[in-house]
């Protein structure tokens, strides 16, 4: 029988990271239930460690034994640190991993023009719907813009397969001025754009990250007091989710409630002509 127990104390900072596609109240409320979330330890501190008897007789060595516990204390605190540290970089290592893009995926492409030049932005998505490329195609522009274009775009793509948050991109890159500058067209939520970044990022903010305050217009069709609870019956929804899995989120800006169609009234005559 053991005749000695050994309480140590730590204290351990840690963070959890969870992606979101949509904020609401619900979300919120749920998020300490969900378990995808992305653990990474911060700091471990040793408080201290108490010795406590089993066997009220040895006293004498109870109290020397707490005072080695109490002078090991450095001695085993490096150790496990070492420990969460080397599990910290294992973590890291699994997270750094790259999620290639399916064979076949989703995405839309949209059009516009800045001053005199046409920019063509394309998109590719995952199956949940979350965005993992983009392509930048622009007219009357020199081989060297050209070049540089597609490989921004093809050094953002990596970026979002190795799991950078596409709010990184749009604060990093909203904003920023270079020409071509000035009104956009063939875009319905955005009107003006300081550089050809700062316009592919508002629309991508909008489309994927429902970014409303990026845009020049309001969403047309949606009611803005839509309750939680509408939300909530229209995520419950078989055919709704059924549309989700089959068409781009970037396309239809999340609002999926406005662009269903309901058909299923209608009858459909398949016989051929006589």
């Amino acid at each position: 029988m053991a005749k000695y127990l050994v309480e140590t104390y730590y204290t351990c900072t840690f963070k959890v990271n969870h992606y979101l596609d949509d904020i609401n109240e619900t979300e919120l409320k749920n998020l300490e239930k969900r378990d995808d979330g992305k653990f990474e330890v911060l700091n471990v501190k040793l408080d201290n460690r108490k010795t406590k008897s089993l066997d009220p007789k040895n006293k004498n060595i109870i109290e020397n034994h707490k005072i080695e516990s109490s002078a090991n204390t450095t001695k085993s605190s490096p150790s496990n640190i070492e420990n969460i540290i080397k599990t910290k970089n294992q973590n890291y290592e699994n997270n750094s991993k790259r999620f290639s893009m399916p064979d076949r995926r989703k995405g839309y492409i949209q059009k516009a023009t800045i001053g005199d030049h046409k920019v063509y932005l394309h998109t590719g998505e995952y199956d949940d719907g979350k965005i993992g490329e983009i392509f930048i195609d622009t007219s009357k522009e020199g081989e060297l813009v050209k070049a540089l274009m597609n490989n921004f775009a093809i050094a953002v793509s990596l970026g979002l397969q190795y799991g950078v948050p596409l709010d990184e991109f749009i604060s990093a890159f909203v904003g920023t001025k270079f020409e071509p500058s000035g009104k956009v067209y063939g875009n319905d939520r955005i009107l003006s754009a300081s550089s050809i970044l700062d316009y592919i990022f508002r629309e991508l903010a909008i489309s994927y990250q429902n970014r409303e305050d990026l845009a020049h217009t309001p969403s047309i069709g949606t009611s803005e007091n839509t309750s939680i609870d509408d939300e909530n019956s229209e995520d419950q929804s078989q055919l709704l989710r059924i549309v989700k899995d089959i068409t781009s989120k970037g396309f239809v800006r999340n609002n999926y409630k406005k662009n269903l169609v309901d058909l299923s009234d209608i009858k459909i005559n398949l016989k051929g002509k006589k």
